[in-house]
């Protein structure tokens, strides 16, 4: 069954019927574990903490939406064939949640978000303490699958912690002294935790996900609020066309800015290997520039 398996993800791939499958699902190389996740967060995460004992595959393509991903057979064998499955939530991921039902019987499931307490907000890893809540989750899972590597995965995430304790320090101090205060992002509502966290304003065109449309009334409100505010710099999604954010760069003479929501990445930065820490310090830069903040 299993050459039957790899057989039949073969031809998918040919026909290129497959998402992003950087390395052949259920082909252990080296021994190493066999790891599928569903997008960039849970991507991300896993090659911090797993390193070298792992072969992660990612099933998100790099400039995809994650919110409406419609996965293909292809999906299903590769995850079916894993060790894991890491995926971050029902509500973010619900394709997610239905691949998670047809897993094979030897692929331990792990939602990295399931200690994190539920929110109408699905953007959980923009809060630093949750992001430690799904590191552990995460940390948890490669142990049940490699306990002969327990000390070194334990460490992998105390040093990554680490890493978040400084980011959070930087995002206090960063963002202590600013002459602004007031985001417009023309993207989707996914920076609503960091705003709340460092004390800024959000104003985004669009809600928690891209499935409802940019209407006219609401795009009029946002060119009214950023005149009237006497906004300089306005932000917009790295995988969203820029064309509108442009738009409304050219009615009020405001500067455009990146956020980085990490929910999904460009293909430079997947191939350079980009972090969540990499990122969110980007995002701390940009915040920075676009707010005018005392360094």
């Amino acid at each position: 069954m299993k050459k039957i398996g790899i057989i039949v993800l073969f031809v998918l791939l040919a026909a290129g019927t497959v998402c992003f499958l950087p390395k052949p699902a259920g082909q252990k190389t080296g021994g190493k574990l066999t790891v599928v996740t569903s997008g960039y967060v849970a991507y991300t995460l896993t090659r911090q903490l797993a390193g070298e004992f792992a072969d992660i595959i990612m099933l998100l393509p790099p400039n995809a939406e994650p919110h409406s991903f419609e996965p293909t057979p292809g999906v299903l064998v590769a995850v079916r064939q894993a060790d894991l499955f890491i995926y971050i939530s029902d509500t973010f991921e619900p394709w997610a949640k239905d691949i998670a039902a047809g897993a094979g019987k030897n692929t331990q499931v792990v939602k990295a978000a399931g200690a994190v307490p539920a929110s109408a907000d699905p953007h959980v890893w923009m809060d630093f303490d949750n992001v430690r809540l799904m590191a552990k989750t995460v940390e948890e899972a490669l142990v049940v699958q490699l306990p002969e590597q327990a000390q070194t995965l334990a460490q992998n995430l105390a040093e990554f912690n680490e890493q978040l304790t400084a980011l959070d320090d930087s995002y206090k101090k960063g963002l202590s002294s600013c002459q602004g205060r007031e985001v417009v992002h023309i993207g989707h509502l996914a920076f609503g935790r960091l705003a709340q966290k460092y004390g800024f304003t959000l104003t985004a065109l669009a809600g928690t996900s891209h499935d409802g449309e940019h209407s006219v009334r609401r795009l009029a409100g946002v060119v009214d609020l950023i005149k009237h505010h006497h906004i300089q710099t306005i932000f917009t999604e790295e995988t969203l066309s820029p064309r509108l954010a442009q738009t409304v760069a050219a009615e009020t003479g405001a500067q455009i800015l990146p956020l980085y929501t990490v929910e999904s990445i460009s293909k430079q930065d997947f191939d350079n290997h980009i972090t969540y820490i990499d990122l969110m310090k980007r995002n701390l830069d940009n915040l920075q520039r676009g707010l005018k903040c005392q360094a």
